[in-house]
């Protein structure tokens, strides 16, 4: 039988449980957190997929925007009826997956200049993904040990602006900071404007880059839009998707 302990060696123990458990919530790539960090709000409550749409996948903001209600309402009912099958939330584990075969999964909101946090997971090898911002491909994620894709640039590592032309600062990531496949990776991804700033693992791999318009070049990204998880072929999962909307950028540090 154990003693008997104080009422303050118990109040010692139970503080420096708490402060452990809070730590690890702050790791990137830690335990599932309940709470958004101070000035995040939550985009997923852990239990089913309310407050996201199903969405088609490389389709132009700028399309969208043009269609009448009518027409915009028919096409949801198609793309959330392929989220449905597609797209499913693990509860236990309060995360959300794809098994890679369907429509993008997009914020039911629309957003203008941000700052998120996401955790993603590849879960096989030659796994291959992405996160559109506003509706632009987008912020990559995929193996870089991809036989199929070494000719794309895969061993470049994730966080990139993939979309962007050969030449585009941002295209590529500033450093390969990729952890093994199975492994949680952490982005933040900042976007004011135009421009964008993404962290992988604490790492900056994109440092203050133009986002191009992927479906005309010509014309400027739309000001406000959704946040898209994106798949191709293999089973990706995400958890703690924060995000703060920055109304005042320049006065919000960037913070890898």
């Amino acid at each position: 039988m154990l003693p008997m302990r104080s009422a303050s060696c118990r109040g010692s123990f139970v503080a420096g449980l708490m402060a452990a458990l809070s730590v690890l919530a702050a790791v990137p790539g830690g335990a599932q957190t309940t709470a958004a960090p101070s000035g995040f709000t939550s985009l997923f409550n852990g239990r089913d997929l309310t407050g996201w749409r199903g969405r088609q996948g490389t389709y132009s903001p700028h399309e969208e925007a043009a269609l009448t209600s009518e027409q915009r309402s028919e096409k949801q009912k198609v793309w959330d009826a392929e989220r449905e099958l597609h797209w499913r939330v693990d509860a236990g584990t309060r995360e959300i997956v794809s098994d890679g075969k369907s429509v993008h999964l997009a914020t039911a909101r629309d957003y203008g200049d941000f700052e998120l946090l996401v955790d993603w997971k590849v879960l096989s090898p030659g796994g291959d993904s992405g996160i559109y911002l506003r509706g632009y491909p987008q912020v990559q994620i995929w193996d870089p040990a991809s036989p199929r894709e070494q000719k794309s640039g895969a061993a470049r590592g994730s966080g990139g602006l993939w979309n962007n032309r050969e030449g585009n600062p941002g295209k590529w990531p500033l450093a390969k900071v990729d952890r093994p496949i199975g492994e949680w990776n952490t982005f933040r991804v900042r976007m004011v404007g135009s421009r964008v700033w993404i962290s992988l693992n604490g790492t900056t791999t994109v440092d203050g880059q133009v986002l191009e318009n992927y479906y005309d070049r010509a014309l400027p990204l739309v000001a406000r839009g959704p946040l898209e998880l994106q798949t191709h072929g293999s089973e990706i999962r995400f958890r703690n998707l924060y995000l703060r909307e920055l109304t005042d950028a320049a006065a919000t540090p960037w913070t890898p």
